[in-house]
């Protein structure tokens, strides 16, 4: 298991859900010794602050970057997608169109609004998914020496 350390907080990669900016002018009244530049969403919904961007912890540690959001999800975390629709009782100030899903570790749902189209997201985090898969069934190639003491590539059947 991948443990990354921040500041002196010791979290599973595994239970990192996603990544997001964090905005210190949304809470004035917090002030921070760090310059801190994104929020680490565990799967509770546990926050821990780093001084990466979401960018740049997500090429770190090989999170999905989904660009419009600026939001870096988890790979290995099974989400499910949900098309967004605002209601008279919760209309938030932003265009959200998708509802990312996931259960905690005590098997309660969590989500996260995003801009991103649900289309997009299912396809890029099933392609991400899909290139992973074939990134480890993909066997070692090695020359062979044929009989003439050529060099051949050997074929593999995945």
């Amino acid at each position: 298991m991948t443990v990354i350390t921040i500041g002196k907080k010791l979290v599973p990669l595994a239970h990192v859900a996603f990544v997001e900016p964090f905005d210190p002018a949304a809470n004035p009244e917090f002030k921070p010794e760090k310059a801190f530049k994104a929020r680490l969403v565990l799967l509770n919904r546990d926050i821990v602050l780093t001084e990466q961007t979401p960018q740049e912890f997500a090429s770190d540690h090989g999170l999905h970057l989904f660009m419009e959001d600026c939001v870096a999800v988890n790979r290995a975390i099974v989400f499910r997608v949900e098309t967004f629709e605002p209601t008279e009782s919760f209309n938030p100030a932003k265009p959200y169109k998708t509802r990312l899903k996931w259960r905690d570790l005590a098997g309660g749902e969590q989500s996260k609004l995003l801009l991103t189209t649900p289309e997009t997201i299912i396809a890029e985090l099933l392609g991400a998914k899909e290139e992973l898969a074939k990134a480890a069934k993909r066997p070692a190639r090695r020359p062979a020496r044929g009989r003439n003491g050529s060099h051949r590539m050997e074929a593999f059947r995945g």
